[in-house]
């Protein structure tokens, strides 16, 4: 059944909140708005416990507890429906929840049914049927009506009839809601009010009242309207509309802010003089709010507009208002003072200055003035014309001011007359105005001087009501007439009041015959009369003697109960009211009563008692009093009765099972009293079994017995004995406990850990008897209860404990006593439990480490032991700490997941050369265990990562320099520092590197000696330890000392006529500083060495003309070089003779000269003789030498130098220059090498680490020029940002540090020399270590899963040795389109998805990235049902049912992309195959061409070779440019190898056309060393023979065959013309190779052919039969052509099998069999006969 407990509370305590139950909780205890406490499915037990509520109040905490009460519980039987809560009406107010209780006891359970107004409740979202009755959320106004709850069941029914009032909220609002105003403007404002419509209404400022007045009014029917003129700056401020009405109250603000919008002169005109005739234009610029308004005036009287005088007005911007008066024709009547006055509602100001018109001066006409006495007037004489000397005033003809109250303004001639007196200052007044020293003109003016009345003060004395008044108003002083009135509180006194006024003369007297209350007021009496209005004022009170209105009469009262004295009295002033008490019946003898908390006064005069006593019982006296006449009063008596109480019972008792038991209760109160008794809610009557009751008088008390035998348990319960008479009943309720052995209780789990056990128990019946304590038993589970470990005495406050000192994954059995006085109760229920596991208690075994690099160690280790291990060990923590200076010493930690027994794990990126302690914990679900032993190791030694700082280097000597450094600090040097290495090298004056040195030492210091003199070195330093060698100091240059120099390296001498000898010379090869001068010496007679002249040249000098000699002599010749250290060591001496015929002799010498190529070179050929020889010069070509070719390069000076401009590569070679005469001939041999850019490096990776990566690489030809340095660059894969880093010309290696973990880097290599940069290396790849992220297999994905949660397990993910950087998880329910996202920068051990649908399939999808890459995971999973249990698994049909949208958008859009890849297909082979043709037709034309080209010498090669010719046409690549660049690294555009990058080559085609072309070439590159390369001239129809021991230079272009030549790192290369290249050129090149003797069995193919760089077709053939011809006509552009020679022996390939081939990006070049040995044909040094024509080729091309 329901039990229901309705709590009252009173009205007094009407802001005591609802009734909250603090012990009662749970589905069963249910507690309404109202109070009413619900017991659902009551049990035998709820009739137990005693039932309180507790208020608290809302505001001040306060808290009252009603009485107890019980629950008597019953079996149930079937009865028809009662009624136990319902309501007759309730009120809310709309948007509130109400309840309105319905509840019905009867069995079966009754059923319910509401009506409103007669109709059935429909249901509705605000209504719902709640246990306790109807629940409507939101009211509403139209909720109002009858409500009737029908109950019923099949045994009767019952209703219940209430009514429900919804009342809308009350509710102000003010508008307008922003008042923003000025200081003198009107202010409305209206309240609006809803909720009701009768309320009161109330307006506030600044939190007082505001009431009407002069210049404020209240309007409306209910004073909803505010209106204030005038405003003030006070009145600005928060106005409140207060609405009050019953209880309810609401108000509303709105804030006024007045702005002080006084006009104020912002600018105006000032005081001037005019002419006559002189326009005039006067200006007022003035600010207020409202706008003001502005008026003119001259001397007092407002301007007259006429013709020449306008008024104009504008508003400006700033909402300021200018005004303007102009006079456009000015008079001396113009001339006086103006004023411009601006007034708005806010206030008034005005400005004024003089406007002075030159003319005769005179006087304004002035008009009498009347002044009133006692306040001051000012007289003015208002002066045109200009100028006049002086204004006077003149009284009576004497000169004012003659007293103190006088004073005169001459500047503007206005008198003021202080304190007005008639006798004195009423007169004539004269204002005389000096014109001119001798003439003067005057005005006058009468002052009329009026006195205002003055009213004798007068005070009305105290009346009485009935008296008679006459109060006179008399004028003491004051000019007649007077008129003399009366006013009552502001107004006219009205006829009704019977006041009668008498005035006579200068008197008034105000009469009243009867005073009353309705005369008590304030009477003005106010005097007027020309001069003034004066007014006095007094307040008349009426006072009226007390009387009553309420006579107090003797009363009743009840002991208890509250009791109400009435006395009610009225009169003027409000009378007091005193109470006064006489105990018992006697002689009242009255005393004052103690008002107190039970005793009140109440407002009306009546007494309140509020809790009858026995000793309230007496005489009481209402004395009125109010000290006007008598005082009244008026006596009554009060009787108390006495209604039955209980005087005598006990609260509670107890009894023993079985056993006899008594109850009595004493009853008092006025006879005659009943007592009954009842047992809960029975009747016991004495007929009934076991119960016996009896009853007996003791004096004035009545003594009832209820005896019980035997007890038993039903008797425990409440009794109850009620005391009955005429005024009243009470009753005694007792409680009797009939006490047995307590029930076992019911003991649960609270928590479980790895070694305790939390229990909570709840308490059955505790036999009526307090509980003493509990004893707890727990046992292993294989053990038996005799050996059980037991608690005894658990503290009876406690429920709940917990077991301690258990063994982790152990199972127990553990059980429960209850104990109290009477005995102990069975066991209770059994529990058996497992505790959860604990972390590890031992560390873990043989941990080891081992350094296997500079910044890797690593760590080897076995699990724990296994009776240490608490359960499965699921990963490791590894702490690592630095032992340094600088170092932390907190462990740095790293998780790891466990393989199996045995460990290991490698720590990366340590700091190098560093000591480092290692701890390893193991793991398991429970947490972590102790840590192994600190064990301590050092990382390997390193290359110190910095250079020696402070590197200075200073010469000594010419021959040494002394070298000095600071050595490196200890965090940088990374091992055990074993010396350090100077390395330094020459800096030749002809731009050369001279040879590269080094030399070791371990002090911080060095002297290189053994130096060349007057030599600028380049000095790099570097550290180095066991390791190898470190980081290079950056270059310092220093020059050794100048010294003396050098014998100049070869002198001639030769006649040039019968007196005159040339001398020639070179300079010294020691130069050993800078050359001053050269001096010749000249001797005679011969051999003798004795100088007879002696003869200074410049430094620049290298020949001299000695004259004036004598013919057929002999002459001693030597040159001296001359430094600033002084003269050098003399040149060989050789003797010369003039003579008349001269043989021709040339006095330049032989020898190598050097040139960058593009340059313009000359080389001299200076001869001289008698006659004076020609010159001619030829070049060696072949073994003939031959005429040089005079074209537009290339010209024969007048001097006989010999010029090339724009020198190329092929211009390398002998030069002979032939002098010859009549007399004889002489030849000089100049060998001329031309110095091209570098060749590549070939670069190599040699180390990489997750964050580095190091290079190595071989340097290839330098081109003739030393080299400078390099240029490494480096990009990301997939990226177009290139990073670049200078490099020294003595390093082979270079480190990368800072990279990222596992990500691939491409690099490329360039040399420099000293004519710019060379053709950049293969483009290498190389990756860091590292991989992207995985997820193990072993590891579970889902660590937990229930209805609306899932926790993921993350342990799984491992990093792949570098840092995870993202993490994004997304799922979704099945069939649903949209994801849920949660992303991280960092991976968690877990995570857990929240707010997950009971009962649902979800897809879930993992991303994890690091700097290495990206790897995904799917999983599926299902949350459980409301009861924990699972869903079916998902079926096929429906989940691709689900999935169906996604597949048909998917395939839409693959068909989609196959249409448009067909079509581009289409479209490409379409553009092939015409292509094809245009191929085939320039082929054609290049096989025709070749038939006709002539045969060539044979050379020996070897069989079995692979030839690649190739044409390059390409650009050439200005030195100037940096080689630094941010957008990739430096291409050449002809190298479109294997290996590079396509982005890279895309972007070169595209760039700059200011480059310049390399010549393109004709490479034969080798695989072996032995065989040297041989190179083909352009011009292959001039044979030169080619001198023993050239060495060959770098091209201008590069090839694209990847180089072989061991010795040089790469096959020489001379390059041909680009201009002149041709494909007739081209055909002779490869006839040239065809014909040789050893490729008469090879397998040609031509592999590409490009006809420019400014078109983009390209040839492409297959193999030709050997027979084939080549036969076509010329094109004339030029190109490329590119062949493969392939030998028809595969195992000849395995020859060179270790050749590094690039793999290609894309399919650019088609060369077959690229294993073979391959040959790049170059230009030679052969002579090709023209007339030779190809006779046999390779099968035809395709």
């Amino acid at each position: 059944g329901v039990g229901l407990f309705l709590t009252l509370v009173l009205s007094s305590l009407q802001y005591f909140k609802h009734c909250k139950f603090l012990c009662l909780s749970g589905p069963r205890f249910l507690i309404t708005s109202t109070g009413a406490l619900y017991i659902l499915d009551v049990q035998n037990e709820d009739g137990l416990y005693n039932y309180r509520c507790i208020t608290r109040h809302r505001y001040t905490g306060e808290t009252r507890q009603s009485n107890s009460a019980r629950l008597f519980v019953s079996d149930p039987a079937n009865s028809a429906p009662s009624i136990l809560d319902g309501f007759d009406h309730r009120k809310a107010m709309a948007g509130q929840r109400v309840e309105l209780p319905c509840k019905a006891s009867g069995h079966p359970a009754p059923k319910y049914r509401w009506l409103k107004d007669n109709v059935p409740w429909e249901p509705d979202s605000r209504f719902r049927q709640t246990v306790t009755g109807l629940l409507i959320e939101n009211t509403r106004p139209s909720d109002s009506g009858n409500y009737v709850c029908e109950v019923w069941n099949n045994y009767g029914t019952a209703e219940m009839i209430g009514r429900l009032y919804v009342k809308q909220p009350l509710k102000a609002t003010i508008s307008p809601r922003k008042v923003k105003s000025s200081v003198g403007s009107q202010v409305s404002l209206s309240c609006s009010v809803t909720g009701t419509e009768d309320q009161e209404l109330s307006w506030y400022r600044n939190g007082e009242i505001i009431n009407p007045g002069n210049n404020v009014r209240i309007t409306g029917v209910n004073r909803e309207n505010l209106i204030m003129d005038g405003m003030a700056k006070s009145d600005g401020g928060a106005y409140q509309c207060f609405v009050r009405k019953d209880k309810m109250s609401a108000q509303d603000y709105v804030q006024v802010v007045l702005e002080d919008g006084t006009p104020k002169i912002i600018s105006a005109f000032s005081e001037k003089v005019v002419s006559p005739g002189e326009p005039v234009s006067l200006m007022c610029n003035v600010k207020g709010t409202p706008l003001p308004t502005i008026t003119w005036t001259l001397d007092e009287d407002p301007i007259v507009k006429d013709g020449s005088h306008r008024i104009s007005q504008i508003i400006t911007s700033e909402g300021n208002v200018v005004s303007y008066l102009n006079i456009s024709n000015t008079q001396v009547r113009d001339g006086g003072v103006y004023r411009c006055t601006a007034n708005n509602s806010a206030g008034v100001v005005l400005y004024q200055a003089r406007i002075n018109v030159r003319g005769p001066a005179s006087i304004r006409p002035m008009k009498n003035i009347t002044a009133i006495a006692g306040r001051d007037t000012y007289i003015h004489c208002r002066v045109i014309g200009y100028p006049y000397y002086s204004i006077k005033w003149y009284k009576n003809s004497n000169l004012l001011p003659f007293n103190h109250r006088q004073v005169a303004f001459e500047n503007n001639g206005t008198l003021k007359l202080s304190d007005v007196q008639k006798e004195v200052d009423e007169g004539e007044y004269t204002c005389n105005v000096l014109v001119q020293p001798q003439l003067s003109t005057s005005q006058s003016v009468h002052v009329t001087v009026k006195v205002p009345p003055f009213i004798q003060p007068f005070e009305f004395p105290r009346f009485s009501i009935g008296q008679r008044v006459f109060i006179p108003c008399v004028v003491v002083s004051g000019d007649l007439p007077i008129t003399i009135t009366w006013q009552k509180d502001g107004r006219p006194i009205p006829a009704s009041l019977g006041v009668t006024i008498d005035n006579i003369d200068f008197t008034s007297s105000l009469r009243i015959s009867n005073l009353s209350l309705m005369h008590n007021g304030n009477y003005t009496c106010i005097a007027r009369n020309d001069a003034a209005a004066v007014e006095h004022q007094s307040q008349l009170i009426v006072r009226v003697p007390p009387r009553f209105v309420v006579q107090p009469s003797d009363q009743d009262g009840i002991y208890g109960k509250a009791v109400i004295l009435n006395c009610s009295a009225e009169g003027y002033p409000v009378p007091t009211i005193v109470w006064k008490y006489s105990k018992g019946a006697g002689v009242p003898q009255f005393q004052p009563i103690a008002l107190n908390g039970r005793i009140q006064l109440l407002t009306n005069g009546s007494l309140l008692i509020k809790h009858v006593l026995e000793e309230d019982s007496g005489y009481y006296l209402c004395k009125v009093s109010n000290d006007v006449g008598a005082d009244v009063s008026k006596s009554m008596y009060l009787t108390v009765k006495i209604p039955a109480m209980i005087t005598s019972y006990p609260n509670t008792t107890l009894a023993t099972q079985g056993q006899k038991k008594e109850m009595s209760c004493t009853a008092h109160g006025e006879k005659p009293i009943i007592v009954r008794w009842e047992k809960e809610d029975r009747i016991i009557n004495p007929e009934m079994s076991r119960y016996l009751v009896s009853t007996k008088e003791v004096g004035d008390e009545v003594i009832s017995t209820l005896q019980i035998l035997p007890t038993v348990r039903e008797d425990s319960g409440f009794f109850s004995c009620h005391a009955i008479n005429s005024y009243g009943e009470d009753r005694g309720i007792i409680q009797l406990t009939v006490q047995e052995p307590p029930d076992p209780p019911e003991i649960e789990i609270r928590e479980v850990r790895a070694r305790s056990i939390a229990l909570r128990w709840t308490m059955g019946f505790d036999g009526n008897s307090p509980i003493t304590g509990y004893d707890i038993e727990c046992k292993n589970k294989s053990d038996s209860w005799d050996s059980v470990q037991r608690t005894k005495d658990v503290s009876p406050q406690l429920n709940q404990a917990t077991i301690i000192d258990l063994h982790p994954s152990s199972t127990y059995n553990i059980r429960m006593y209850a104990k109290n006085r009477i005995g102990k109760s069975e066991a209770s229920n059994e529990l058996t439990i497992t505790t959860d596991e604990a972390a590890p208690d031992g560390p873990p075994q043989d941990v080891q480490l081992e350094p296997i690099s500079s910044q890797s160690i690593r760590v080897t280790w076995k699990a724990p032991k296994k009776h240490l291990q608490n359960g499965i060990i699921r990963g490791y923590q590894i702490g690592y700490r630095e032992y340094s200076a600088g170092g932390n010493f907190q462990f740095n930690i790293i998780s790891i997941d466990t393989t199996g027994d045995s460990e290991v794990y490698t720590l990366n990126n340590l700091k190098k050369f560093t000591q480092y302690g290692m701890v390893v914990q193991a793991c398991n679900r429970a947490g972590i265990g102790p840590s192994s032993q600190e064990i301590i190791t050092t990382t390997l030694e390193d290359v110190p990562s910095c250079p020696p700082g402070n590197v200075q280097a200073t010469a000594t000597s010419p021959e040494t320099i002394s070298i000095s450094w600071s050595t490196l600090a200890k965090e940088t040097l990374n091992g055990i520092l074993q010396g350090f290495r100077v390395i330094y090298w020459a800096n030749l004056l002809d731009g050369e590197l001279g040879e590269i040195k080094n030399v070791t030492t371990t002090q911080p210091s060095l002297e290189l000696d053994g130096l060349e003199k007057y030599t600028n070195y380049s000095i790099q330093v570097l550290a180095f330890t066991r390791a190898g060698d470190g980081v290079r100091s950056e270059q310092i240059f220093t020059r050794t000392k100048e010294d003396v120099p050098g014998p100049p390296a070869g002198v001639k001498a030769a006649a040039a006529s019968a007196s005159t000898v040339f001398v020639s010379w070179l300079p010294p090869l020691k130069l050993n500083g800078i050359i001053r001068k050269y001096t010749v010496f000249c001797s005679h007679p011969y051999p003798t060495v004795s100088p007879t002249g002696e003869f200074e040249a410049s430094p620049d000098s290298f020949s001299y003309r000695i004259p004036n000699l004598s013919r057929n002599r002999q002459y001693s010749v030597w040159v001296v070089a001359v430094t600033a250290a002084g003269r050098g060591n003399s040149s060989e001496i050789i003797t010369v003779e003039p003579l008349a015929k001269a043989p021709a002799r040339i006095l330049t010498f032989s020898g190598t000269v050097t040139t960058p190529w593009m340059k313009d070179i000359v080389l001299p050929c200076k001869a001289v003789g008698d006659p004076a020889p020609t010159v001619k010069w030829m070049k060696d070509s072949s073994d003939t030498a031959v005429l040089v070719m005079i074209d537009g390069r290339r010209s024969i000076f007048s001097n006989g130098s010999f010029v090339i401009r724009t020198v190329k590569a092929e211009d390398s070679g002998y030069y002979s220059c032939v002098a010859s005469n009549n007399w004889g001939s002489d030849e000089i041999i100049l060998n001329l090498q031309v110095q091209v850019p570098p060749d590549q490096p070939r670069l190599t990776v040699s180390k990489t680490t997750s964050s580095s990566i190091t290079l190595s690489w071989i340097p290839g030809d330098n081109g003739g020029s030393s080299i400078r340095g390099y240029i490494l660059q480096y990009s990301e894969d997939n990226s177009e940002q290139w990073g670049s880093f200078p490099i020294s010309p003595s390093e082979r290696s270079y480190r990368l540090e800072t990279l990222k973990c596992g990500t691939w880097y491409k690099f490329t290599l360039t040399a420099q020399n000293g004519v710019g940069p060379g053709r950049i290396s293969e483009i290498i790849e190389a990756k860091t270590l590292g991989k992207e992220p995985q997820f193990s297999k072993e590891q579970e994905l889902f660590a937990s899963i229930n209805t609306t949660r899932v926790r993921l397990n993350l342990i799984g993910w491992n990093d792949g040795g570098c840092p995870i950087t993202s993490f994004t998880l997304e799922y979704r329910p099945f069939g649903t389109t949209v994801w849920t996202t949660a992303q991280r920068t960092s991976l968690s051990k877990s995570y857990i998805l929240y707010d997950l649908q009971e009962a649902t399939w979800y897809e879930l999808q993992m991303r994890v990235c690091n700097s290495a890459g990206c790897a995904e995971k799917q999983a599926k999973f299902a949350t459980l049902n409301y009861d924990g249990s699972t869903i079916p698994p998902l079926i096929k049909s429906v989940v691709q049912s689900e999935e169906g949208l996604a597949t048909n958008e998917g395939l839409k859009m693959l068909v989609t992309i196959s249409c448009i890849l067909v079509g581009v297909l289409l479209l490409f082979v379409m553009l092939l195959i015409v292509r094809r043709r245009r191929r085939e037709q320039r082929l054609k034309r290049l096989r025709g061409k070749m038939r006709a080209v002539a045969h060539m010498s044979t050379y020996v090669y070897p069989l079995n070779m692979k030839v690649q010719v190739g044409l390059h046409v390409t650009k050439l690549f200005n030195p100037q440019l940096s080689v630094s660049q941010a957008t990739g690294p430096l291409v050449d555009v002809s190298d479109a190898r294997p290996g590079t990058n396509p982005t890279t080559r895309r972007s070169a085609k595209t760039g700059s056309t200011a480059r310049n072309r390399y010549a393109s070439q004709w490479t034969l590159n080798r695989p072996h060393p032995t065989i040297s390369a041989h190179t083909l001239t352009t011009d292959w129809r001039l044979p030169t023979p080619r001198p023993a021991g050239s060495v060959d230079k770098e091209s201008d272009s590069y090839s694209v065959s990847p180089s072989q030549d061991t010795d040089r790192a790469r096959s020489s290369m001379v390059s041909t013309e680009s201009a002149s290249s041709t494909y007739e050129e081209l055909a002779r090149a490869y006839e040239h190779a065809k014909m040789e003797e050893q490729l008469r069995h090879a397998k040609f193919t031509i592999t590409e052919c490009f006809i420019s760089d400014t078109s983009s077709e390209q040839l492409t053939a297959g193999t030709n039969d050997y027979t084939d011809s080549l036969t076509s006509s010329t094109p004339s552009e030029s190109g490329i052509c590119r062949f493969t020679a392939s030998p028809p022996k595969p195992q000849d390939g395995g020859r060179v099998m270790n050749m590094a081939v690039p793999k290609a990006h894309r399919n650019f070049f088609l060369i077959s069999n690229l294993n073979l040995p391959s040959f790049s044909l170059k230009p030679l040094p052969l002579v090709l006969p023209l007339h030779g024509l190809v006779k046999s080729l390779p099968p035809a091309f395709s």
